[in-house]
C-alpha cells in the first residue's frame, strides 16, 4: 500500500508542476504569428495615393512624347506577411513580375497571389486605374489586418523595356500601433529580363536573365541609357506614394477605390534636370580645297546626337577646318 501511495503522490506532483508551467506559459503576451511584430488590435483602413512626377523638365533625355507618350500602367499592390515577396531588389524576377514589367499583364501575378492566399501569407490584392500621362494621380482604399501588415506594389513605366517603380514589404505597423501616414519617393527599377537601353527600345530579351536592380543616374553606365545623367548624384523621384490612415465610420459607404484624383491636386515640384548636348565623333578630314602649297584648307564635321535642355551645356562647334599639308594634296597625273 505504501508503495502505491508514494507512486500516486509522485504522479500528482508531476501533474501539478506541468499545470503550473502551462499557466505561466499562457500568462505571457502572445507573440505575433506573422513574423512582423505587429500586435495591433483590429484592422486599419488606409488611402493609398500614387503620384507620377515623370515630366520632360525632370527627365528630358529621350522623353517619350508619342507612340506611346509617357504614362503609367495600373498599380498592383498586395498586403502580406514576411513569408511572401511580390518582388525584391537583388533577386530574379518571377514570371509574374517579368510579364508585368515588360507588357503590363497582371495574370501571372494574380495567380501567384491567389496561391499565397491559400497559405494565408497574402491578405488582399489591390489595383488602381492607369494614368495616361507622366504626371498624375491614382488611388485606392485598403484594409490592412495585423496578420498581413506589409505592403508591396508595382507600377510599370510606359513605354519602357522592363522598367517599373514600386515598394517592397513596407511595414505599416509598429508594435501594437498602426502608422498614421507614410510617404515614399520612388525610383525606377530594371526587372533584368530585357536589355533595352531606351524607353522605346525594341524587345531584346536578356539571356540569361539578370537580377532586379535600381536604375540610377550613372547605372547602367552607358550614354545611350534614357536615365544616364552623369552630372547628377541621384535621379529626382520619378513617382511617389502617400499612405494615410482613415477613420472608419458606420455611415461611410462611398468607396474611392481606383479613383483618379482631380487635377486641382498639384504634383510635387522638382528642379529641372540639366541635359548636356551630345555630339558624334568627328568625320574624317576631307580633301583640300584650293592651292595645296598655300591657302588650301580641308574640313571635317560632326552632328548633334542630343540637343541640350534645362540650361545644360551647349553644343560645341560642328565644323572644323585646317590648313592643308602636303600629304593631303592630290598630285596631278603627268
Amino acid at each position: 500500500m505504501m508503495s502505491s501511495e508514494r507512486l500516486a503522490c509522485g504522479w500528482l506532483h508531476k501533474l501539478l508542476v506541468l499545470l503550473v508551467k502551462l499557466h505561466f506559459a499562457f500568462a505571457e503576451p502572445l507573440q505575433p504569428l506573422n513574423g512582423t511584430g505587429c500586435t495591433a488590435k483590429g484592422p486599419a483602413s488606409y488611402i493609398l495615393v500614387f503620384t507620377g512626377h515623370w515630366s520632360p523638365q525632370s527627365f528630358p533625355k529621350q522623353y517619350p512624347l508619342f507612340r506611346p507618350p509617357a504614362q503609367w500602367s495600373k498599380l498592383i499592390a498586395a498586403s502580406h506577411n514576411r513569408h511572401f515577396r511580390l518582388w525584391e531588389e537583388g533577386s530574379s524576377a518571377s514570371p509574374g513580375v517579368q510579364s508585368f514589367a515588360e507588357v503590363g499583364v497582371t495574370v501571372e501575378l494574380m495567380k501567384a497571389a491567389k496561391e499565397a492566399r491559400k497559405k494565408r501569407t497574402v491578405g488582399v490584392m489591390y489595383r488602381t486605374a492607369g494614368i495616361p500621362n507622366g504626371i498624375g494621380h491614382s488611388s485606392t482604399e485598403m484594409l490592412i489586418v495585423p496578420r498581413n501588415p506589409l505592403l508591396s506594389l508595382m507600377v510599370k513605366m510606359i513605354p519602357s523595356p522592363d522598367w517599373f517603380v514600386g515598394v517592397d514589404s513596407l511595414n505599416l505597423c509598429e508594435g501594437n500601433r498602426w502608422k498614421q501616414e507614410v510617404t515614399v519617393d520612388l525610383q525606377p527599377y530594371d526587372a533584368g529580363t530585357d536589355s533595352g537601353f531606351t524607353f522605346s527600345s525594341p524587345n531584346f530579351p536578356t539571356s540569361p536573365p539578370e537580377n532586379i536592380t535600381k536604375i540610377t543616374s550613372q547605372m547602367p553606365n552607358h550614354p545611350a541609357n534614357s536615365f544616364y545623367y552623369p552630372r547628377l548624384k541621384e535621379l529626382p523621384p520619378i513617382a511617389s506614394i502617400k499612405i494615410t490612415r482613415q477613420r472608419r465610420t458606420p455611415d461611410r459607404q462611398t468607396s474611392i477605390s481606383n479613383h483618379i484624383l482631380p487635377n486641382s491636386i498639384n504634383p510635387q515640384r522638382f528642379s529641372a534636370t540639366p541635359l548636356d548636348c551630345e555630339v558624334s565623333l568627328w568625320s574624317s578630314w576631307g580633301l583640300c580645297l584650293g592651292p595645296c602649297s598655300r591657302g588650301g584648307v580641308r574640313h571635317r564635321t560632326r552632328y548633334i546626337l542630343l540637343r541640350p535642355a534645362n540650361a545644360g551645356s551647349p553644343c560645341p562647334e560642328l565644323e572644323e577646318q585646317d590648313e592643308c599639308v602636303p600629304h593631303n594634296c592630290i598630285k596631278k597625273r603627268q
